[in-house]
């Protein structure tokens, strides 16, 4: 169980594929060649022989043909019998002399002589023509030459000559090389093979540090940046990693962050709620009129709670559901206004007047909650921020072209300065904090507000001069992108 256990991740390995591709990529190539130098060495080896044979046999066909071998002449045959044996002995071979009447005159193994031989060879070989052929199982060459007579201008023929000889020197030549081929590819595999295991292990080695260095950084003994510098990839994977961790350590500060701020906006108003309480109760015979100025403000610090952990559900409803909109086409111009309705008596408190501009009618695909979320923290932000004087004003525009919907949210309350703008959105960040407080503020609106534009796929921008006013630039598609 152990053994497969190791041996399982070690063929799914990088390492075993690269060795195994070494290996194939040279073992392939060497039995290809192996195998075509065998098969051209034997056609080659035959047909050299071949060649050989056949000349050596017309140079007897004529000799015959010039003796009076074929009249049965013993003046001759002396002569004719000695370059027989000589070709036999030299080519391991057998030679018949056939007559024009398809009777063998001379065998060289003195089998056949007197028979009448009729085949293929024999017929063709009457009929003038040269005919050979090769017996693979048999392993032999075949020849058949016709003998003709040189007297005779109609060239007549008068007998063949039929040669044979054995290739078996050939074949033991083949098998020779055969096993020599056969060990240069073990000696090959095995060079290639221990080659591969080196070439694998260094290419290999710097993935193992890049995994050393990730389990390092995990771990934390490694403060720094991951960097292995082998190969581009390893660089790239490093650079990604580092920007990975980078993100995840901004993360985990924003959440540290986000978590004490949570603790501290939930804790200021139960810490005023005991205060107020242990007053009252150290308080004895206290006038009612000072029991209800304190009971008001225990008042004022639970709706300031249950406001701050709205806003905190909101915040967690819109992350979890990011995917899950509820979209329907919404008439942008009846949306504003009725959140503008109910902003107003808000507006009336402070004396500041809303003014709305609307250039066109606009519908949109958008999740009606969301957006009327999104657009009623923006314009209550700008009622609220201010100047309480009968000064103040708020404007409000829609507008639209054949891609998305604009809506603008201005004032000329009191603005942010410019080095708080990047942080706006931020959870629980408020620019100027005792203002916010004393409004009511969570500083939770703008991240609810960005989150809501965002999960539309839109973008949101501000431009603000403190002390001169804020204006929030809206862009949302007009047809939601999945």
């Amino acid at each position: 169980m152990h053994k497969n256990a190791g041996l399982i991740p070690f063929l799914k390995s990088l390492q075993f594929r690269l060795i195994l591709s070494i290996i194939l990529m040279a073992v392939l190539p060497t039995c290809i060649v192996a195998a075509t130098i065998l098969s051209s060495y034997e056609a080659r080896a035959l047909s050299i022989r071949e060649s050989e044979v056949k000349s050596q046999t017309k140079i007897l066909a004529n000799q015959i043909a010039a003796s009076e071998f074929m009249s049965g002449s013993n003046s001759t045959s002396d002569t004719v019998q000695t370059q027989i044996g000589m070709l036999t002995t030299i080519y391991d071979g057998r030679i018949l002399i056939v007559d024009a009447n398809l009777r063998v005159m001379y065998d060289t193994y003195h089998m056949d002589e007197g028979k009448t031989i009729i085949s293929e060879e024999v017929v063709r070989g009457m009929k003038g023509e040269e005919f050979t052929t090769y017996d693979a199982e048999n392993l032999y060459i075949e020849l058949a030459v016709p003998i003709i007579n040189p007297t005779d201008a109609t060239n007549t023929i008068v007998g063949v000559l039929v040669t044979s000889v054995s290739t078996n020197n050939i074949q033991l030549n083949a098998s020779y090389l055969q096993q020599i081929t056969n060990i240069i590819v073990v000696l090959v595999i095995t060079a290639i093979g221990f080659f591969g295991v080196l070439l694998s292990i260094r290419l290999v080695t710097p993935f193992k540090k890049l995994s050393d260095g990730i389990a390092a950084v995990q771990s934390g003994h490694i403060d720094g940046e991951l960097m292995v510098k082998d190969y581009t990839e390893t660089i790239l994977i490093c650079e990604r990693f580092n920007e990975m961790m980078s993100k995840m350590k901004t993360m985990d500060e924003s959440r540290q962050e986000f978590v004490s701020n949570v603790s501290h906006e939930l804790k200021t108003p139960l810490t005023s709620m005991k205060v107020l309480a242990d007053s009252i109760n150290s308080m004895q015979g206290a006038p009612l009129e000072l029991y209800q100025e304190f009971m008001s403000d225990i008042t004022n610090e639970i709706e300031r709670e249950t406001k701050i952990i709205n806003d905190l559900l909101s915040l967690v409803k819109m992350d979890k559901t990011a995917s899950a909109l509820n979209v329907s086409l919404v008439h942008m111009n009846d949306l504003i206004e009725q959140i503008m309705k109910r902003l107003q008596p808000i507006a009336d408190q402070q004396k500041v007047r809303l003014v709305m501009e609307s250039f066109r009618p606009v519908s949109a695909e958008v999740d009606e909650v969301k957006i009327t979320l999104a657009i009623t923290n923006l314009i209550e932000n700008a009622i609220k921020y201010n100047k309480n004087n009968g000064e103040g004003w708020v404007h409000v525009s829609l507008n639209a072209d054949h891609k998305y919907f604009y809506v603008k949210v201005e004032d000329n309350g009191m603005g942010m300065p410019e080095e708080s703008l990047e942080h706006i959105y931020e959870r629980f960040y408020r620019v100027d904090k005792s203002h916010s407080r004393e409004i009511g503020g969570t500083g939770l609106g703008l991240a609810i507000t960005r989150n809501a534009i965002s999960m539309h796929k839109g973008a949101i921008k501000v431009h603000s001069e403190l002390n001169e006013g804020t204006t929030f630039d809206v862009r949302i598609p007009l047809n939601y992108i999945v």
